[in-house]
């Protein structure tokens, strides 16, 4: 079970875009990286009729952010929290660091 899943909302801790916030796009598991909204800005020079895209120029997307340097922001007290994986009623699930409480399902 990942720790952090797409949907949640996030504060970047540490790097350039450190302090702002936004919610995750991508996860990808074997490198560890997040894609968060908003952060690591990159422009993609994109030819005409590529991937998907009716005229070519430069495009903004996000870059991806390890996941190490992201934390969850907590709904209840709007502070950043680690999070914890505990075994409740034979099922993971993904629980604050502090306070304890079950971090919500976000929905996509």
């Amino acid at each position: 079970m990942s720790k952090i899943k797409t949907g949640d909302l996030v504060k970047v801790i540490a790097g350039a875009d450190r302090g702002k916030q936004g919610s995750v796009i991508a996860v990808d598991r074997e490198s560890g990286r997040v894609r968060v909204e908003g952060i690591r800005m990159q422009k993609h020079h994109l030819k005409p009729g590529r991937r998907g895209a009716q005229q070519g120029g430069i495009v903004e997307q996000e870059g991806y952010v390890s996941a190490s340097n992201v934390m969850v922001m907590n709904a209840a007290d709007g502070k950043p929290s680690r999070i914890r994986i505990e075994d409740q009623d034979g099922r993971r699930v993904r629980v604050f660091a502090r306070g304890g409480q079950p971090v919500p399902d976000a929905a996509p």
